[in-house]
């Protein structure tokens, strides 16, 4: 081969490198240029939100009616004294009806120890407690007026005059086996009605 033709063949390799090497270096750019562009925004997770919790209602507070039995004070002395009693309406029905029914049952074993009683004899029972919308009636069986002198009659009258009057702002009457009692017991206590605090004057 003759020495022209080598060097014509050396140039045109040289040349074809060259050609290969920018083609390569612009595929490589435009390459670089797309991993360089702009990102597609990749969407949000969205972290699903806890349900609100609901606020646990609060426990109905308790109420109680006051019922009157009879103690003493700090000095020794007879005293009317209200002991609670826990009363539910859902399943008491009226704090007058429930009240007295609580009275006629008599102090608990504990308020007891403490000193506390009732003049209202033992075999008192109520045989209908009559509530409308302007009076109530308390009608009990005659063992309630039966024994005890005058004073525990005044003082059984008493407590029941003042756990009705405590428990509801309507009239409130006492019968005694469905008659309206002006006179109680032997000793012929008269009775001015509706119960009230000076029931009892005349």
């Amino acid at each position: 081969m003759r020495k022209n033709e080598r060097v014509f063949l050396g140039v045109t390799a040289v040349i074809m490198v060259a050609v290969c090497c920018v083609l390569g270096l612009r595929m490589l750019y435009h390459n670089d240029e797309n991993v360089s562009g702009p990102l597609t925004p990749v969407p949000e997770t969205k972290i699903p939100q806890e349900d609100p919790v609901t606020p646990k209602p609060k426990p109905a507070e308790k109420v109680y009616v006051n019922v009157f039995f009879i103690g003493q004070n700090a000095n020794k002395e007879e005293i009317y004294r209200a002991v609670n009693r826990e009363y539910d309406k859902d399943i008491d029905g009226s704090k007058i009806k429930f009240a007295i029914q609580a009275l006629i049952s008599g102090p608990t074993a504990y308020e007891k120890s403490k000193g506390v009683y009732s003049e209202i004899p033992a075999e008192t029972h109520i045989i209908a407690i009559n509530e409308t919308s302007d009076k109530v009636i308390i009608n009990l069986n005659s063992a309630f007026e039966n024994g005890g002198g005058t004073d525990s009659l005044y003082k059984r009258l008493y407590q029941l005059i003042k756990t009705a009057k405590r428990n509801t702002d309507k009239p409130v009457y006492l019968y005694i086996e469905g008659n309206k009692a002006d006179v109680i017991g032997g000793e012929g206590i008269m009775i001015t009605q509706p119960l009230n605090d000076n029931s009892l004057d005349g």
